[in-house]
Parts: structure tokens; sequence; C-alpha cells
């Protein structure tokens, strides 16, 4: 009976594994050119000899970044909304619900902070608070949470000025909603529709009274899945701001918070606000 031979191993060599080297010029790499990574990783700038103090700064400019594609893929779907273009918008609110489970877990390295890790670099934000973040200004607006005030803190920065002013008078998402049902025939009030759109939008019982109708008809029907989006928004904007109270009172307990405000005070009656509230009454009286 004859032996088989082993079957021959092939060489490994790098070139199998090994990306091409060779792209990219002497100063950068075709990554570095579109992601600005060099740009990136040297944006942090600690006031402290404290080691937590980088991980706080980083935290805090992730958070930065994720609003900013919040911000894009929520003003997507208020065009779309506004042109009548239920598919698009609804892509947009999805996506922006896990870019937001992404920023709530931003504040895992953040929520285990003991008073004295916080204190030890606490300093160095002097008067900074994330309240005067002009891009969290632009989300909150496109929530419906608007105030001409909340501009005064970037009077000096022309370009967040006039984006925020610019954000300040168009209309919200929610506003962007009401007038689509509208246009379906459901019958949300001219005073609604018409209302001021710098204002803080304040809920109406004769919206809740239109969602509840809807939520009664077919389960499957368009405007209730576009009402279970925009739910999935709100309530993952709840939990954002109920771990940023429960990262705070950790690190600072009842202390005045920075920049002024009432600390754990303030966060708390922010949290105890739902986003898109009629949505959540209307629930009540289906």
């Amino acid at each position: 009976m004859s032996q088989q031979s082993a079957p021959q191993r092939q060489p490994e060599t790098d070139d199998v594994r090994r990306p091409d080297l060779s792209i990219g010029s002497s100063d950068t790499t075709p990554y570095e050119d579109y992601v600005h990574a060099d740009v990136l990783t040297h944006l942090q700038h600690p006031l402290s000899d404290d080691p937590g103090e980088l991980a706080f700064l980083v935290t805090t400019q992730v958070m930065e970044l994720w609003f900013t594609v919040v911000v894009h893929e929520w003003h997507t779907a208020a065009q779309a909304l506004r042109r009548d273009d239920l598919p698009v918008a609804m892509e947009a609110l999805e996506r922006s619900t896990y870019q937001m489970e992404a920023l709530n877990a931003a504040w895992k390295p953040l929520a285990r902070l003991t008073p004295a890790q916080f204190n030890a670099f606490r300093g160095a934000l002097g008067e900074g608070s994330g309240f005067q973040s002009a891009m969290y200004r632009r989300l909150e607006f496109l929530l419906g949470e608007k105030s001409a005030s909340m501009l005064i803190p970037h009077r000096g920065a022309p370009r967040e000025y006039a984006e925020l002013e610019k954000a300040l008078h168009e209309p919200s998402l929610w506003d962007e909603v009401l007038r689509l049902l509208a246009r379906r025939g459901h019958a949300i009030p001219g005073e609604v529709l018409e209302r001021e759109v710098t204002a803080r939008y304040e809920p109406d019982a004769r919206v809740e009274a239109v969602w509840a109708e809807i939520y009664a008809g077919p389960r499957d029907g368009e405007l209730v899945r576009l009402g279970e989006a925009l739910t999935d928004v709100a309530e993952l904007v709840w939990r954002w701001r109920n771990d940023h109270l429960v990262a705070t009172r950790r690190a600072m307990g009842a202390k005045m918070g920075t920049g002024g405000s009432a600390g754990v005070a303030w966060l708390e009656k922010r949290a105890g606000k739902n986003v898109f509230p009629e949505l959540w009454t209307a629930r009540s009286h289906v």
C-alpha cells in the first residue's frame, strides 16, 4: 500500500497580509488626508497634572463630534418631512438612534468619577460648562427647546452665533412633524402651526388628541411608525440627560455647577422634561 505524501504548505509571506505601504506621500497618507487624525489627536491641552483630565477632555470632545452627527441627521429628517419624504426622514431618525446610543455610552468614562477625582482637575474648567456648547444648543433647538437668550454666550464667536441664530429662526423637527400631520388631514390647530418658531414649544392637548387618534388606528400605519421613531429619539435624549445627571451627582453632589449653573438641581429639572411631549401623554388615551 503506497503512502500518500503530506500536502505541501504554501510559504507565508509578508506580502499576503501587509497593506501597500507605498501609498501616500512623504508628508501624509490618504487616511490622514480624509480623517485628519493628526488634528484630532492634538486637540487635547490639559491644564492640570492629573491623569484623569485627558480622559475628561477626550470624552467631552467625542460628545461634541456626536452632537454634530446627530444634528446633521435631525436636520436631514426635518428637511425630508418638509417635502413629504417620509422614507428619508425615517432613515435619518433611525440612524440618529444608533448615534445617540454611542453618544450616551460616552458617559461611561466619566460616570464613576469620585468627588476627589473630579476635584483634581475641576479647577481647569474655570467658568467652562457643557451648557455653553453651541452644537448641543443646536441639538436642543431642533427638539423645540428654544430661547433667544441662549445665543448670548456665543456673541464673541461669529460663526457659532450665525449658525445658532439661523437654527433659532428655523422650524424645529417637531414643528415639521406637526406640519406634515396637518397636510395629511389631521386637526393640528392653526395657532400651533403658525406659532413663533423662535419660542420654546409648549404641549397642546389638541395635538395630544391627534396622536391618540393616530395610535388608535392601524398598528402598522406609517404615521404610527413615525411616532415610534420619534419616541425612540425622545427616550434616548431622556437617557442622555439622566446619565448626565447621575454622573454629575456622583462627581460633585449638590455643589454649584460649572459655569454658574445650579448643578444637579438644574439637571434634575431638565431630566424631568419629555421631548415631543404629546407622543407620551397621548398613550394614556389609546
